[in-house]
């Protein structure tokens, strides 16, 4: 019903909301009732949030507005097409000889005022600790307005609803089975001072655990995931 509206706004005005506007619908229907702490992310801003659940894409596209950057095989053609409304920049996280161009990708978009919010985990994690991570698409946050940290902190849900070495259909039909609402605060921290792509994966690292009180195991230093 909305995607006429969607293709009509986009072609008139060569920007739509409806993409956000869908996605926290989303988000509420499946139960998630989202609190957003911080200040707006201002355009050319390089989201960094820390990464839990399917959900996060709903709660923060929802909340902020942002494209994400995704894996460039997302199953379903019509999940593809959804992706594609919301401005999604795709990567093939391994094909290391590509991380350049991946990385120009992101540099162009947050040049041309896009909010842009990467997973630096590069997957998700369990719900009570960070996994390590990854620096490399760092580079592109030479052409970003901020950095910000972002926390998408479900509680003490957040190990319930993880899809943490799960199989996808099964943590899906679980989630959208659930009693009751899923309360989730993403917290918009502060912006991180310059440096180069592994300083900054370490400062986002340590202020995301220190918003959400974990601590990294020892075996995974953080800032060192190529």
């Amino acid at each position: 019903m909305l995607a006429p509206i969607h293709i009509a706004t986009k072609l008139l005005f060569r920007r739509s909301r409806w993409p956000r506007r869908f996605l926290a619908a989303a988000a509420w229907i499946i139960g998630a009732r989202v609190r957003t702490e911080g200040t707006a992310p201002r355009p050319g801003t390089l989201l960094v949030p820390n990464h839990t659940t399917w959900l996060d894409i709903l709660v923060l596209g929802g909340a902020t507005g942002c494209a994400f950057v995704s894996k460039d095989q997302l199953g379903h053609s019509l999940v593809h097409w959804l992706a594609d409304q919301n401005r999604t920049i795709y990567v093939n996280r391994s094909a290391r000889r590509q991380v350049g161009e991946q990385t120009e990708a992101i540099a162009s978009a947050l040049q041309s005022g896009e909010v842009v919010a990467f997973f630096p985990e590069g997957t998700v994690g369990p719900g009570h600790r960070l996994l390590p991570f990854r620096s490399p698409l760092f580079e592109a946050a030479a052409q970003a307005a901020d950095v910000l940290p972002a926390v998408i902190d479900y509680g003490s849900l957040a190990t319930e609803i993880s899809w943490f070495e799960q199989d996808g259909k099964a943590n899906i039909l679980r989630v959208l089975g659930r009693l009751g609402t899923i309360p989730v605060t993403i917290r918009l921290l502060d912006r991180l001072p310059p440096g180069d792509r592994k300083q900054l994966a370490a400062a986002a690292s340590a202020e995301i655990e220190r918003a959400l009180g974990f601590k990294s195991p020892p075996q995974s230093p953080i800032g060192k995931g190529q």
